[in-house]
């Protein structure tokens, strides 16, 4: 019954490596938006003589928001990896970011509600920066979206600190 356990417990940790597909599926998708900068670029670039202040604003947001994506995706793909599939075995790299290693699974997701905020603020930025093009109504909905990803945001943190402070209170 033992070897049953052993073997079954084994099976349950190398299942980790189901995910790993998963983080280089989210590396292709940073090509992806790789080739979506560069064609937002490029339109910036051709229109930059007959477009006004605000559709270079506009444009310049909109690569802000997918730079945004790709660095949560970054990431998403190195602490996902790191904790819940193996290891990087790159601490004497010279490019290794400092905080690899150092985000827990609490601290991705304040980071992703985090950057969930900034790009909800960055569309909801650019539909003012064009508000003529918006109904009320799809006003209303993008303000309304922003204020419930802003609360549920401030909400996580909160929820995390208290948590945290009663951890240190229990260890005293």
């Amino acid at each position: 019954m033992k070897r049953v356990e052993h073997f079954f417990e084994n099976l349950l940790f190398a299942s980790r490596w189901l995910m790993a597909p998963v983080y280089l599926g989210l590396v292709l998708a940073m090509v992806i938006l790789l080739f979506k900068f560069g064609k937002e670029l490029l339109d910036l670039a051709l229109s930059l003589t007959q477009a006004t202040s605000g559709d270079i604003i506009i444009g310049v947001l909109t690569l802000v928001d997918v730079a945004l994506i790709m660095n949560l995706l970054i990431i998403i793909i190195f602490s996902g990896y790191e904790n819940f599939v193996s290891k990087m075995d790159l601490q004497n790299h010279e490019d290794r970011p400092e905080w690899m290693g150092h985000i827990g699974f609490t601290d991705l997701k304040i980071k992703v509600i985090g950057s969930i905020v900034a790009i909800s603020g960055i569309e909801l930025l650019k539909a003012f920066m064009n508000i003529e093009q918006y109904s009320d109504k799809h006003l209303a909905w993008l303000i309304g979206l922003h204020v419930t990803f802003v609360f549920s945001g401030v909400m996580y943190a909160l929820m995390d600190r208290l948590g945290n402070h009663s951890k240190a209170k229990d260890e005293h």
